[in-house]
């Protein structure tokens, strides 16, 4: 909203109310009261600014007692992003947050496929942010898969970003051991030392700060129609699309979907993309690897 701000807490509540409105068709003042604690005054008020901002969205339905959508009904303050309201679904499911912290009042059953829960230390994971922040190196107790270092040792890195591959978090340093960028698992520190001065900060991590461009588009045996689906589902304007990945997520990247190697010769019922510049791709992810 331009213009006349208005106080940022009335704003989130104004969003509520076309959240409710959009996604549920209805809101009333004790839905406003319940979440956000505010008095049934303050509520009406809410509800009345949210007529003034955006006449004609909702009407009251006297039988009911509620407020409920008009026909013509246009967001104001919300962008219309389906994923807003898939992402508080999956989290209530995962259990990352409350139904009660949810905006959503009437949550249809769902679930998601779980992966284990990896067991993040919250106190290493708050001095490591600690670093992150103060662009220090610090002493961490780490365990490698590494069959060189196969008990955890002590060593110094300057931690800069973070990284989520789907499964697992893993912060992003220099590794003043091996003097070169690495992921570090967050699980795998096991403790944290003393902060020191960094070695090589986070601009000068290639790549991390370079991106590579993924071509993708349906598998080639698919039918036209399934083509036309596939696109849809992956958001693939024209039939094809493009991924600007950093290199150093790129592994990452094409792991999780399936384009590590030659994707065209698997069997498209399961493997529905594939990289269209497939050799381009391998070069780019050799170019990463040999950096590490």
């Amino acid at each position: 909203m331009k213009g006349d701000r208005v106080r940022w807490g009335i704003e989130q509540r104004l969003e509520f109310i076309e959240f409710r409105l959009f996604w549920e068709g209805t809101i009333n003042r004790a839905d406003i009261v319940d979440y956000f604690a505010v008095s049934v005054p303050q509520a009406s008020k809410d509800l009345s600014l949210y007529q003034e901002r955006a006449p004609g969205n909702m009407e009251y339905d006297k039988r009911g007692k509620r407020y409920v959508a008009a026909e013509k009904f246009m967001l104001r303050f919300l962008d219309p992003d389906p994923y807003v309201y898939l992402s508080q679904l999956r989290s209530v499911a995962e259990g990352a947050v409350s139904s009660r912290e949810s905006w959503i009042a009437n949550l249809p059953s769902a679930d998601v496929a779980l992966t284990p829960k990896r067991g993040v230390d919250i106190e290493v994971l708050r001095k490591v942010l600690d670093a992150v922040r103060e662009g220090a190196s610090i002493e961490v107790f780490y365990q490698s898969m590494n069959a060189v270092r196969p008990e955890p040792i002590w060593r110094r890195m300057t931690p800069h970003a973070f990284g989520h591959d789907g499964f697992r978090w893993h912060v992003r340093g220099f590794c003043h051991l091996e003097h070169k960028f690495k992921d570090f698992l967050l699980p795998r520190i096991l403790e944290v030392g003393d902060k020191d001065k960094p070695g090589s900060t986070g601009d000068q991590d290639w790549l991390w700060n370079n991106y590579f461009d993924v071509q993708i588009g349906p598998h080639p045996d698919l039918t036209d129609s399934q083509k036309k689906v596939v696109a849809k589902d992956y958001g693939l304007e024209d039939g094809n699309g493009v991924l600007s990945v950093r290199y150093a997520m790129l592994f990452y990247v094409l792991k999780r979907l399936g384009l590590l190697g030659d994707a065209a010769r698997q069997s498209a019922r399961t493997q529905h993309i594939v990289a269209i510049n497939r050799k381009e791709t391998e070069a780019a992810l050799e170019k990463a690897e040999l950096r590490l």
